[in-house]
């Protein structure tokens, strides 16, 4: 019997891929499920576990000319994601209200099947992210919403490739690219150190703005399952209503911990570093800002 279900799993798996996008096959990593679930498990190995164990006893890397780096490559990668997903639709004919995936082989259908299948790339390179925090040891910033937002867009994003590369499942995407361009040039001024701190006086604000882009993604997703019959599969609009409710929950109560809370809490519970008593400011992708006071002068 347990054969028997076993069997059936595989078979029904084989009759979801046979549904796949033809298009989406020239690309690599696209044939099976197994390299994107893979990738995945793995990141969620080293982050939860191999990372932190390795590091426990060593000193924190110093990565700061590695992830200014990383961080230029990000904003022209969202930059190129953005306007790639405007000039493939978005920006050229695509409908806010109703818009199909376009199956055809036209130049702009493949030019969004392109896109959306950097995008996937993208959710994966993004990986780095976590990894740069458990290389310089702000493990506390190793958080479930930052872990579950990392794994679960990389994750499910090879579907939508493989099934739906194109139409209203995108509109997320080309928010998400713009946003995540706002955010890597906002780290990547974090990254060139203490002297740049008082560029980055918007950080609140950073978040206000992450959580804009979930109210819109569910307010567009919502608008479509509520008021429109769209041909677009019924699984991937509650998916991206999912992203827009769970994200929105938890970047909201992020914000309401992190700027909420008396001036007096914040300083109590915000982590000290080796190297001072002063509570660390974190600014992304593991850097940070020691604020230091004046040596007392003793006589």
């Amino acid at each position: 019997m347990g054969l028997s279900w076993v069997n059936q799993l595989i078979r029904s798996y084989n009759e979801t891929m046979e549904l796949a996008d033809p298009r989406a096959l020239k690309y690599p990593l696209m044939n099976s499920v197994v390299p994107n679930m893979v990738s995945t498990i793995i990141y969620l190995w080293v982050v939860l576990y191999a990372g932190p164990k390795y590091m426990k006893k060593r000193q924190p890397l110093q990565l700061r000319p590695v992830i200014a780096l990383y961080n230029l490559c990000m904003v022209i990668f969202a930059l190129f994601l953005f306007y790639e997903f405007l000039m493939s639709g978005w920006a050229t004919g695509y409908s806010f209200t109703c818009q199909e995936c376009d199956y055809s082989n036209s130049p702009q259908a493949l030019r969004m099947v392109r896109v959306c299948y950097l995008f996937w790339l993208s959710k994966h390179i993004e990986f780095l992210d976590t990894v740069f925090f458990i290389a310089r040891k702000k493990f506390q910033h190793v958080s479930f919403l930052h872990v579950f937002h990392h794994s679960i867009m990389a994750f499910t994003w090879w579907f939508g490739v493989k099934f739906s590369p194109g139409g209203l499942g995108t509109f997320h995407g080309m928010i998400n690219s713009f946003v995540h361009l706002v955010m890597y040039t906002y780290y990547g001024i974090a990254a060139l150190g203490p002297a740049y701190q008082k560029y980055l006086w918007w950080k609140k604000y950073l978040t206000v703005f992450q959580m804009t882009q979930f109210v819109v993604v569910f307010s567009h997703i919502g608008y479509v399952i509520a008021f429109t019959n769209c041909k677009y599969p019924e699984v991937f609009k509650y998916i991206i209503g999912a992203y827009g409710t769970i994200f929105f929950i938890l970047f909201a109560d992020f914000w309401t911990k992190a700027y909420s809370r008396r001036p007096s809490q914040k300083v109590k519970d915000e982590p000290k570093t080796e190297l001072t008593s002063e509570p660390a400011k974190e600014i992304g992708n593991g850097e940070s800002v020691i604020q230091r006071r004046k040596p007392i002068s003793v006589k």
